[in-house]
């Protein structure tokens, strides 16, 4: 079984055949969504799905997350003990790029606002939650995204959530179909 997880039901929309979590928008809530959907059933896989913005990439280009950063903690100076990051796994990194040759592979920031992985090619709110949540799960996980915005753009006007949801519709399918395989 293939768990496809995502913020939202339109980010879900384009989902069928499949088991599905909506996690709620936000690292709080995917994360706590997410580790007690993982502590009731555990799937093969967890597939994490779901728009993102970008400063530098096109509205619609696809992102498979080489890693999950969560910025609202880095700190260069702190030497408090933290997690910080999450890996996806490798084998389900290397299905998603079958699946989607064309996709850009870079780490996803994940941030509690909009603006808040500045640092970062790629932000979202979710990644690092699902990603950890799953990790400590022992559950396979990797995170794609389709870019919406240009995180710096306040003017919402000006994002192309539309284009990007359909854009996802589009990658879903024969991503899952490459990730069953895989699990078989």
């Amino acid at each position: 079984m293939i768990l496809v997880v995502a913020a939202t039901e339109r980010e879900l929309a384009s989902v069928k055949g499949a088991d599905t979590l909506l996690c709620g928008i936000g690292p709080v809530e995917a994360a706590i969504s997410t580790a007690s959907a993982l502590a009731q059933a555990r799937p093969d896989a967890v597939l994490h799905v779901g728009i993102a913005g970008a400063p530098e990439l096109e509205p619609g280009s696809v992102v498979i997350g080489a890693e999950a950063l969560y910025c609202d903690i880095v700190d260069a100076a702190s030497t408090l003990p933290r997690v910080e990051r999450a890996s996806p796994s490798a084998e389900l990194v290397e299905a998603a790029r079958r699946a989607l040759p064309d996709a850009h592979v870079l780490p996803i920031a994940t941030c509690g606002r909009v603006g808040g992985g500045s640092a970062c090619e790629v932000e979202a709110m979710e990644g690092f939650s699902v990603l950890r949540a799953a990790e400590l799960a022992g559950v396979p996980a990797v995170e794609v995204r389709t870019i919406s915005n240009r995180p710096e753009d306040a003017d919402r006007g000006l994002w192309r959530i539309d284009d990007a949801l359909g854009r996802l519709a589009e990658i879903v399918p024969p991503l899952l179909e490459e990730l069953r395989a895989w699990a078989s």
